[in-house]
C-alpha cells in the first residue's frame, strides 16, 4: 500500500496517474474534495490533515511507502504562520508517523527554495541550504526546515529520500501555484522580465520520484531541472500556442519594485491577495541555474522530455480543462 499526501495537487494528481498506471494500489490523503477522477477504482481516497496526528496515525496503517507532496506555496507575507504550520509542522508529523509505523521508505518532494534560489555567481547544486543571505523567501526557509524534519527522520533510522524540484510545468488549477504561468500566456500579460530559472515537465518529475522510491537510494537529496531558460521563453511559447500575443513589454528592476508597492497598497484595500510581491518581483528579475548533474548519475538513462514538447502538451491539457 503506497500513501500520497497533497494527492490533489499538481504533483500529487500525476503521481496518482503515474503509480495507478503502474497497477499500484494508493491510498490518498485529501482535506476537502475528492477529485472527479477515480483512476479506475485503484486510489483509496482518507480524509485527513497532515496536522491531525490522530487521522496521520489511523492513514499510516499498513502503508509500505510515503510520498509526501502536502504542502502550502505562498509568497504572502500574510501567509507566513500557515507555511511554517503545513510545511515544518505537518512534515514533522508524517516523518513521526511513518517511524512509528515502521514505513519502509519516505519521499519528500521538497523545493529548490530550501536551496538558496538568489546565487547569481553559481550554479545551484544539492549541497547548498537556505539562508538568509541566498533567499528572499519565506517559502524557501520553510522548506528547508521541513528538510531538517526528514533529516532527523533518517537520524532516527528512517529510510527517506527528497527531491528539489525547479518551477514545475503541468496542467492543472492554473488559479494558483505554477499552472498559473499558462493562464497569463493565455491572457496575453505583456510584461516580461530578463529573468532566468530552471523549469521541469511534472510528469519527469513524478517519473523521477517513483525511480528513487524504487531503487535502493536513501538519504539524498536530487535537484529536478530539465532545462536553465528565461521566463520570457516560457511565456513566448505558451501564448503562440494558446494564439496570443508573447510578452513584449520590459519590466525594468525599478519598475518591478514600483509595481509590487503597488500592488501591496491594492491588496490592502481589496482584502485579496497581491498578483505580485517583493520576493516574486525580485525573484522573477534574478538568473538562476541550476546544476542536475546528481540525479542523472544516480538514474542513469533518465531522460528530461524536451521543453517545446512538454510546453505544447500542457497547453493542449488545458485547453481541454477550461474548454478554450
Amino acid at each position: 500500500m503506497i500513501l500520497v499526501t497533497g494527492a490533489t495537487g499538481l504533483v500529487g494528481s500525476h503521481l496518482l496517474k503515474e503509480l495507478t498506471g503502474r497497477g499500484c494500489t494508493v491510498r490518498a490523503l485529501y482535506r476537502s474534495a475528492i477529485p472527479s477522477s477515480d483512476f479506475n477504482g485503484k486510489v483509496q481516497w482518507v480524509r485527513g490533515d497532515i496536522l491531525d496526528v490522530v487521522s496521520l496515525e489511523e492513514v499510516m496503517k499498513g502503508v509500505t511507502q510515503v510520498y509526501h507532496c502536502a504542502a502550502v506555496v505562498s509568497f504572502h507575507p500574510k501567509r507566513k504562520q500557515q507555511l511554517h504550520q503545513t510545511n515544518i509542522e505537518g512534515t514533522a508529523n508524517v516523518v513521526n508517523a511513518c517511524l512509528d509505523a515502521g514505513v519502509q521508505k519516505l519521499l519528500f518532494v521538497s523545493s529548490v527554495a530550501a536551496l538558496g534560489r538568489i546565487r547569481e555567481n553559481e550554479a545551484i547544486n544539492e549541497t547548498m541550504n537556505w539562508t538568509a543571505e541566498t533567499s528572499n523567501s519565506e517559502y524557501g526557509k520553510s522548506k528547508y526546515l521541513a528538510e531538517m524534519e526528514v533529516w532527523r527522520g533518517i537520524g532516527e533510522g528512517l529510510n527517506a529520500v527528497m527531491v528539489n524540484p525547479v518551477i514545475i510545468l503541468g496542467a492543472g488549477d492554473w488559479e494558483s501555484g505554477s499552472s498559473g504561468i499558462f493562464k497569463s500566456a493565455y491572457e496575453a500579460f505583456p510584461w516580461y522580465t530578463d529573468g532566468v530559472s530552471g523549469f521541469v515537465d511534472v510528469q519527469d518529475v513524478v517519473r523521477a520520484m517513483v525511480l528513487l522510491m524504487e531503487k535502493d537510494i536513501s538519504a539524498q537529496r536530487f535537484i529536478l531541472s530539465g532545462y536553465d531558460v528565461p521566463y520570457r521563453t516560457i511565456f513566448t511559447v505558451a501564448a503562440q500556442q494558446f494564439g496570443k500575443r508573447p510578452p513584449h513589454k520590459k519590466v525594468t528592476p525599478l519598475l518591478a519594485e514600483i509595481v509590487w508597492r503597488l500592488e501591496a497598497i491594492k491588496g490592502k484595500i481589496t482584502g485579496k491577495d497581491p498578483l505580485l510581491t517583493r520576493e516574486t518581483a525580485r525573484t522573477a528579475q534574478a538568473k538562476v541555474y541550476f546544476n542536475n548533474e546528481k540525479l542523472l548519475q544516480y538514474l542513469p538513462g533518465f531522460q528530461y522530455t524536451p521543453l517545446t514538447d512538454t510546453i505544447q502538451r500542457v497547453c493542449s491539457e488545458l485547453k481541454q480543462q477550461y474548454k478554450l
